[in-house]
């Protein structure tokens, strides 16, 4: 028999249908009933302890949590009778009772419930009052205000899982914990701030509220909200920014989560708390211009590093920036001028940018940071499925019967998605952790493959193996939609587990389970970061995953297929956009004379017919002399390449470099005209984020002094190179880049407007989107997946007696990318403000250096100095740190060996020797 599709029932004399499943407040709510409540809020699991959203039901002689009961068929409910107000009003009574006037948040949810009831100071003694507690930079406690509703325990314990928050102690000495009842700011909190979004009193509040402080001052008082996106991880979380202030004045004062399509509501440390830098005093506000004679070099002054600048008007530093391109051009030609866009700007501005650089510059020699992270992968799914995004976005992990994450540390890269992962795991889910370093992840998982480092194709290989052998490949599929899986095969019934047991260090019966698990599915699905990319065999890492799904069938159904995560905000809109040199927008290829055409009839220019160079090649082409002048938009080559020495080599050596960013960045410091520009809260545009959905970011703040949107400036500098451009606005630049690019056809500006985020592809206004690719064929030129054979080879620097160690670098939780925003940011510098590196503890005893002492660690190219931290999850023998700070810049030590398809560096693999400081 079938479920009713409602309940019908009766509250308050009148009758009222509820949803399967739905409680007494939540159709009650829908019915414009408002019935008062502390412990639920939307979004957690009704606990129904405060019992302030008591209700009579005829019948019953005990009051019900109307949160956690459901309604029946015929009930009779009332939520405001004498009985049920009497039972509401003493509960918020004596909850008021436990918090003192000058804790409660004027606008708290319990203020908020004593006044619409009618509750006024309440007749009870109150508990003692325990101390504030303001150790976390970011996060204000003050539990004088808590009243026990546990919600900060749920949010923290059953969203975010990360497991910080208890509650210990019985009877009066009850209390909210952290870990074993230390302060905040020493826990193991990981500064998400899920509890301070859940908490209804202001008992965990925003650091910058101030809470324990009555009134608060004038400036940390939020006048407005604006709702806009977050500028750090590929994830795409939806914000609503709280602002103060007036005029110049106007800063954020916190942010809170959306109930966004990519986060539902939640958010990591640095969507909490990193908006600060947009107001940093080393923020640029006026153009400025290289002195005559001053020489380039990183950090000349490191006390004042402007020194080096003057200061101009927009007109001159224009005609200066453009004027220099414009010669450089005439002199050497156009393949001796290069750009490098940003993954970190908007749709627009990266479409604009690609433009530029091919038809006012007249080359293809334009890249951005994609070619650092997932170029490899890009190039393998473009060869294997025919397109370059991901197949399935995160949240379809809750579909899943078995994730593998292999070369990604999501608790630290993509905090968000880390929590679906974690739900997921905690529902049942198979979680397998592949990484040659053991990371937060792993404690959720039912197998951690702790590999060798470099051993990914080896043991991607051995998987394929076992499932080839066992039997337990979809042939059908195989049949149906692939082609090339006989010498796949072929090629990998030469490595079975067993024999690579030895090279990847995991015994063969773990990779056997592991790989009829992942076959069997049901559903299973692959995520996947750095760690399998930024290798010189990083297209064959992808190129296994992809062989994987492809001979189970683990792809085109909800819980299946392939998601390389994006590092950056708008790095798969940047790629969608052409910031590619051997791609024009929409992966349509330079070298295809049918392509060309119609980008020539759409921009009316001519363009080469020869793809351009990538980053690195860009780099050596600019130390060689054959790269003369650059623009550079909101990329920091200077700490992000490999072998940084040679990067600012190059970049040193430029006749002329542009460089466009919201500050003195360390490649800035090497330009010889910069432009200020906008940061994410200043500027409207599109995104497109790791799911393939665009959504809008609006301006939440004014621009500073005289810094202007990146859209009009690189307007600005096509108008001085000849080109005759007169767009109004991004909602115009928008409507082109929907010609140019077919799976963005369908999507309109005025639909994001309206709805505020669209799947792409979206190939027609009146077709719909599509969050899972791939169901019936592939976009490939036969419609089918392609199976590609890979060998492990060696690295191309391998340790030895010198140099005997192995180096991985990667990002820190706090910090993202190189640092010139986060590092900017108050809470997240205070969380984590001095350059590390984490090493096994062996390696440290071995050393004779104690946890948190100073190591050097050196390669080939050059050393750095650093703390150095034991950490359990590094393998003996290898080193791993973040690239994000510049006084121990990890880049220094990395190699510039390409992949030779993708073209990427391989930064997660050299040779490095350690050592303890002369006098240490």
């Amino acid at each position: 028999m079938n479920a009713p599709d409602t309940i019908a029932f009766e509250l308050d004399g009148r009758a009222v249908e509820a949803a399967p499943g739905e409680s007494i407040l939540l159709a009650a709510r829908r019915a414009g009933v408002d019935i008062p409540h502390l412990c639920y809020t939307d979004g957690l699991r009704a606990d129904g302890n405060c019992r302030a959203c008591v209700v009579e039901i005829d019948g019953e002689r005990v009051l019900a949590p109307s949160c956690c009961r459901a309604p029946k068929p015929g009930m009779k409910v009332q939520s405001a009778s004498q009985r049920a107000r009497a039972s509401q009003r003493m509960v918020l009574e004596l909850l008021r009772a436990d918090v003192p006037v000058e804790a409660e948040k004027a606008d708290s949810e319990l203020a908020y419930w004593c006044d619409q009831l009618g509750v006024g100071e309440s007749r009870f003694a109150p508990r003692e009052q325990p101390a504030a507690d303001s150790s976390h930079p970011g996060i204000a406690v003050n539990l004088a205000a808590c009243i026990q509703c546990n919600r900060c325990l749920r949010a923290c314990r059953e969203i975010q899982v990360n497991d910080v928050i208890g509650y210990a102690h019985r009877g009066a000495e009850s209390k909210i914990v952290f870990d074993l009842d230390v302060g905040m700011g020493t826990s193991t909190c990981v500064g998400c701030g899920e509890c301070v979004q859940a908490c209804p009193t202001g008992a965990l509040a925003p650091a910058v509220a101030k809470p324990v402080q009555a009134p608060a001052p004038a400036t940390y008082t939020p006048t407005r909200q604006i709702d806009s996106l977050c500028p750090y991880c590929g994830v795409g979380c939806q914000v609503t920014y709280h602002v103060a202030g007036e005029g110049a004045s106007q800063k954020i004062v916190f942010a809170e989560g959306r109930d966004g399509p990519a986060n539902a509501g939640r958010l990591c440390v640095k969507g909490r708390y990193g908006f600060s830098y947009s107001r940093n005093r080393e923020r640029l506000t006026v153009p400025l211009i290289r002195k005559p004679g001053i020489p380039k070099g990183v950090n000349l002054d490191p006390a004042n590093p402007l020194a080096a600048f003057r200061e101009a008007s927009w007109e001159e530093a224009l005609d200066f920036a453009a004027g220099g391109l414009a010669r450089i051009k005439r002199e050497h030609g156009p393949q001796a001028l290069a750009g490098f866009g940003s993954a970190k700007g908007s749709n627009e501005e990266a479409y604009l940018f690609q433009k530029l650089v091919r038809t006012g510059f007249g080359t293809h020699n334009v890249d951005h940071c994609t070619r650092l992270c997932h170029a490899s992968s890009v190039a393998a799914l473009l060869e294997g499925i025919g397109s370059g995004a991901v197949s399935n976005p995160v949240r379809d992990v809750e579909f899943a019967d078995l994730a593998i994450v292999i070369g990604a540390n999501p608790s630290a890269n993509h905090p968000v998605a880390a929590s679906f992962i974690k739900n997921a795991a905690e529902r049942g889910m198979k979680l397998v952790m592949m990484d040659p370093r053991q990371t937060p992840l792993a404690r959720h998982a039912w197998r951690v493959m702790q590999f060798r480092p470099d051993a990914d194709v080896a043991l991607l290989l051995s998987m394929a193996c076992v499932i080839i052998e066992e039997g337990l490949i979809d042939a059908d599929f195989i049949a149906r939609r692939t082609e090339g899986f006989d010498a796949f095969r072929e090629a990998a019934l030469q490595y079975p587990p067993e024999r690579m047991a030895t090279i990847t260090g995991i015994a063969a019966d773990t990779v056997r389970e592991v790989a009829r698990a992942y076959a069997k599915g049901p559903n299973s699905i692959i995520f996947w970061g750095m760690g399998v990319s930024q290798h010189t065999h990083g297209t064959d890492n992808a190129r296994c995953l992809i062989a994987l799904a492809l001979m189970t069938g683990q792809i085109g159904r909800p819980g299946t297929g392939l998601h390389p995560l994006r590092g950056q905000n708008n790095v798969q809109g940047a790629s969608d956009a052409g910031l590619i040199p051997m791609m024009l927008p929409d992966y349509q290829k330079v070298a295809d004379p049918e392509v060309r055409a119609r980008f020539e009839a759409l921009w009316g220019q001519p363009l080469p017919t020869e793809p351009g160079l990538t980053v690195v090649e860009i780099m050596d082409a600019a130390c060689e002399g054959r790269i003369h002048g650059m623009y550079i938009e909101g990329e920091n080559p200077a700490m992000s390449d490999p072998d940084l020495g040679h990067a600012r080599e190059g970049l040193a050596n430029l006749e002329h470099l542009v460089v466009q960013d919201i500050f003195l960045t360390e490649t800035a410091m090497l330009a010889d005209v910069v432009l200020p520009a906008s940061s994410l809260y200043e500027k409207a545009g599109s995104f497109t984020n790791t799911d393939r959905l665009v959504q809008l970011a609006r301006p939440v703040l004014p621009l500073p002094g005289e810094a202007r949107q990146d859209w009009w400036v690189i307007q600005e500098m096509a108008k001085r190179l000849g080109l005759a451009w007169d767009y109004a606005g991004p909602h115009e630049v928008f409507a082109e880049l929907a010609q140019a690019m077919p799976s963005y056809a369908g999507i309109t500006w005025a639909a994001l407007e309206g709805e505020g985020a669209v799947v792409a592809p979206k190939v027609a206004v009146d077709q719909p989107s599509q969050p899972v690719l791939f169901q019936a064929d592939f976009p490939t030129a036969t419609g089918r997946g392609r199976f590609v054979p890979a060998t492990p080879l060696p690295a191309a620097e391998l340790p030895d007696s010198e140099f005997p160690m192995v180096l991985i670098t990667g990002r820190v939780l706090e910090h993202w990318h190189t640092g010139s925003m986060t590092r900017r940011a108050d809470v997240l510098d205070a969380l984590d403000p001095v350059p590390w590196c984490g090493m096994h503890p062996a390696d440290l005893a071995r050393l004779g250096v104690a946890s948190g002492g100073r190591v050097v660690l050196e390669t080939r190219r050059g050393h750095i100095e650093l703390e150095a931290r034991a950490d359990e999850g590094v393998q003996p023998g290898s080193v791993f740190m973040a690239f994000c700070y510049v006084e121990a810049a990890a880049n220094l030590l990395t190699q510039p060996a390409l992949d030779p398809f993708g073209k990427i560096p391989e930064f997660k693999y050299c040779a490095l020797r350690v050592g303890v400081p002369v006098g240490a």
